[in-house]
């Protein structure tokens, strides 16, 4: 008879523990005798994992911040995880970082192209107005007043030039896009091409002839200025105001879960697209909990570890039929799963409306006994003040227990460690809010940004699409945003064209007519 056994850990009391190591270690010595005997046995492959929702390559500093009796979530796996750590995992993550300094190089090589490039464009005007004085000042013509007031239009209208480009293109960048902006891009190579051809036509025409038109050079400077803020006014209509008109409509559904949102965008190619989806993703998202998904999997584990196969012909080596025999017996338990999962979400159910309940009213009574203490510190001595840290915890004992067991309860409670609770709870003491606002982040999954970033389990991203992250958006495109444990699917539809009519109705017309009845009261 061919057995096969499975080990799970959880996380009990003390005496719990106690008993599950004595029965591992008479396990392990019944398992380990076969073997000894004959001096072989099937070789194992064994996992090292993270435990479940905690960051793979968590730093040790972050755990030991903790207390040990607060968000307790030690468990010990064995067997086969989606977490787990390869070979091929450690490569991949050598490889991004390895795309991240390559990356970073990037944006510091375009950052010094559009500055160089920038610096030309001002310095160029002020080179083409002071040339001539500087080379062949007995030369030139008398210009008077009219250069004056063009000398002061080309210093305000260069002003007016720098501010708009600083508040357009010296703006903080705030993600890494795998490939250039086409449109930023096609601007710089616009300008440039621009600048160039003016030296040139400056140097010829100007500098060779030596021309003494002073008045001339001038205006063919004040030219120039005029044609730079031109091209600042096509740089507002192409990065600006082109992607304001809501075109198309983008469904991101979340891989694990299913949850789902709708954003409505412009003009805009893939990868500023799924940047926008990201964006977005950190404030309307509830943030990822995988500890909510292994229920399932635990459950349909059970059942399969609850099967038995007997072979009565003696051992065979046709695992193909034994797994055969598995999945009918499986089948033939359906029926009956749906009153397991029933009942088990309505215990779940009851205990969290219970363990809400005992929260609820401990933090009442804890806010309660901060109002006490601030109408009593009015008569205090200064030096007996207490600030809000200290009155934070001060009533935090008091809480504790309750909000441990609904935040075990509910599965959040990797999410949130002693010191953010007393923070949220000095923040909320300081602002005079009530017990409901103190609750509200822990009663209800919140957005990822209320969260703390190394609680995030998504900051890198990866952009999947079978087009190019370049080419702009159109009907009927499916891309993918993936991160370690999930990923976001987005599917672009394209808002249709909507006909709209007038009716005309006349006030007039709403008039009406009361028909009595002779059966009725009135």
């Amino acid at each position: 008879m061919d057995t096969e056994s499975t080990y799970s850990g959880y996380s009990y009391y003390s005496s719990h523990s106690k008993k599950s190591h004595r029965q591992g270690e008479r396990t392990r010595e019944r398992h380990k005798s076969p073997r000894s005997k004959d001096g072989r046995g099937s070789e194992k492959s064994v996992t090292i994992q993270a435990p479940t929702g905690e960051p793979l390559l968590a730093n040790d500093s972050t755990r030991t911040e903790e207390d040990d009796n607060w968000g307790e979530t030690t468990t010990a796996i064995t067997g086969t995880s989606e977490h787990s750590i390869s070979q091929e995992d450690i490569a991949r993550i050598s490889k991004d970082m390895e795309d991240s300094v390559g990356l970073d190089c990037r944006r510091y090589l375009g950052f010094t192209i559009a500055s160089f490039l920038g610096l030309l464009v001002f310095l160029t005007p002020i080179a083409f107005i002071l040339l001539p004085p500087i080379l062949w000042r007995d030369e030139l013509e008398p210009c008077g007043t009219i250069c004056e007031g063009l000398f002061i239009s080309v210093a305000f209208k260069l002003l007016i030039l720098l501010i708009g480009t600083w508040a357009l293109f010296f703006r903080k960048q705030r993600a890494d896009v795998p490939r250039v902006f086409v449109f930023r891009a096609l601007l710089l190579v616009l300008i440039f091409l621009f600048v160039v051809s003016y030296w040139l036509f400056y140097g010829v025409r100007i500098l060779d002839s030596r021309d003494r038109n002073y008045q001339g050079i001038v205006q063919y400077a004040v030219s120039l200025v005029d044609a730079l803020l031109f091209i600042h006014y096509l740089a507002i209509v192409l990065l600006e105001l082109r992607q304001l008109q809501p075109m198309f409509t983008l469904q991101v559904v979340r891989s694990t879960d299913g949850e789902s949102r709708f954003y409505s965008l412009g003009h805009l190619s893939i990868q500023r697209a799924a940047l926008v989806v990201l964006e977005n993703y950190y404030k309307d998202f509830t943030i990822y909990n995988p500890n909510l998904l292994t229920a399932s999997k635990f459950r349909a584990a059970k059942h399969m570890a609850g099967l038995k196969v007997y072979n009565v012909d003696g051992p065979s080596n046709n695992a193909s039929g034994q797994s055969r025999a598995m999945i009918a017996a499986a089948a033939r338990r359906r029926d009956s799963s749906h009153n397991e999962l029933y009942y088990e979400e309505a215990e779940h159910e009851r205990r969290v409306k219970k363990r809400r309940a005992r929260l609820v009213v401990a933090v009442e009574e804890a806010f309660i006994h901060i109002q006490r203490l601030q109408a009593e510190e009015q008569q205090k001595a200064p030096g007996e003040v207490m600030d809000p840290r200290e009155a934070a915890q001060a009533i935090f004992p008091s809480m504790a227990r309750a909000l441990q067991k609904y935040l075990r309860t509910t599965r959040q409670q990797h999410y949130h460690s002693m010191e953010s609770i007393l923070q949220h709870l000095a923040f909320c003491i300081t602002n005079s809010m009530t017990p409901k606002a103190f609750l509200e982040r822990y009663l209800s999954a919140g957005p990822t940004l209320q969260y703390d970033k190394d609680r995030w389990l998504s900051t890198q991203w990866r952009l999947v699409s079978d087009e190019a992250v370049t080419n702009g958006l159109r009907d009927g495109i499916v891309f993918v945003l993936k991160c370690l444990d999930f990923s976001l699917v987005v599917n672009v539809k394209k808002i249709p064209f909507i006909v709209l009519s007038e009716e005309f109705i006349d006030p007039k017309s709403h008039k009406f007519v009361l028909r009595l009845q002779s059966e009725t009261s009135v």
